[in-house]
């Protein structure tokens, strides 16, 4: 199949654009500079540059296409273009940027899944789209079969799940692998567990929420490659798959190991104390957010066989400096 993977240079895209590769399809990536550009051709790979903005150029490219992953998503003011910049920062309040620049770049996906939507063939075409699992109702074992929701803490993106199976609805082959809050493995940089990490360092402490007993699901970026490339080879329409190797850790957990590596002293935050200590991330450190994989696991015959969370922060490259 020739395959399409937008943030095709990114943490999880890269990881499922080498499994793609390794399972015999034609991967062209989509990325933003030439130097990603460089070194995703480098790895075989065809590029085109460009942003997920751009929607007569992801339309024209999908075309190409058997199938299309979309990963891509703003996830820092960087990324914006000039006009989503300067509504962001110009449309009002200066108190309510976050929401604008949330506002913002949930639009840009929507428009970016109509425009890959488009340019696929209708009767063969598919579409695979990454959504975070924190977009689940807190609190409870996220399933399968459940929607995403709006008053989740990640409930600004249940506007592009909806959006997908509009597609779905409309005779396109479309279906979502959600991610759990921590996706690890060699070369993360900018996920959430290297920005808890750099807290507790910056803060000289690392730190948990009332009894820390919130719970983080989490996966291996080459378990969640293999899943996505699976959900492109034999996913069903509609489908919601989760790539989620260990459902639930305990918050405290996390970060005991985080002062256990960086040698800070861990201790408990008052829930009003948490917006001081973790800044934009304080909402996503008090959410509970368990999620079970077990029907991806029966339906697509996925088996998480990279290390664990713990191992990988033991073993892995998470502490060196």
């Amino acid at each position: 199949m020739k395959v399409l993977v937008t943030g095709a240079n990114g943490f999880v895209g890269s990881a499922i654009v080498r499994e793609l590769q390794e399972r015999g399809h034609e991967t062209v990536g989509l990325v933003r500079s030439k130097e990603a550009a460089e070194q995703l051709e480098k790895a075989g790979a065809r590029a085109i540059r460009g942003s997920i903005e751009r929607e007569d150029l992801l339309r024209d490219a999908a075309k190409e296409m058997d199938a299309v992953v979309h990963t891509a998503f703003f996830h820092k003011f960087s990324q914006a273009g000039f006009s989503a910049k300067t509504r962001i920062l110009l449309g009002g309040s200066p108190g309510n940027i976050s929401a604008r620049f949330m506002g913002e770049a949930v639009g840009a996906e929507g428009r970016a899944i109509r425009a890959l939507g488009a340019g696929l063939t209708r009767k063969s075409g598919k579409i695979v789209i990454a959504i975070p699992t924190m977009t689940l109702k807190a609190g409870a074992v996220g399933e399968e079969s459940d929607a995403g929701d709006p008053g989740s803490v990640g409930g600004g993106r249940v506007a592009s799940e909806r959006t997908l199976f509009e597609l779905a609805g409309r005779g396109l082959s479309a279906s979502l692998v959600r991610l759990p809050p921590i996706v690890y493995g060699t070369g993360d940089r900018g996920g959430l567990l290297p920005s808890l990490i750099r807290i507790a360092r910056s803060k000289n402490e690392a730190s948990y929420i009332g009894d820390g007993m919130n719970r983080w699901a989490a996966v291996h970026r080459s378990d969640a490659a293999k899943l996505f490339a699976l959900a492109v080879e034999q996913g069903e329409s509609g489908s919601r798959f989760h790539a989620v190797a260990e459902s639930g850790l305990p918050f405290k957990q996390i970060a005991d190991s985080i002062g256990r590596n960086t040698g800070k002293p861990v201790r408990s935050l008052q829930p009003a104390q948490a917006g001081a200590y973790f800044g934009w991330l304080s909402s996503f450190a008090a959410a509970d957010n368990p999620v079970s994989s077990e029907q991806t696991r029966e339906q697509m015959g996925w088996k998480p066989e990279e290390r664990s969370l713990s191992e990988e922060m033991e073993q892995g490259d998470y502490f060196k400096s």
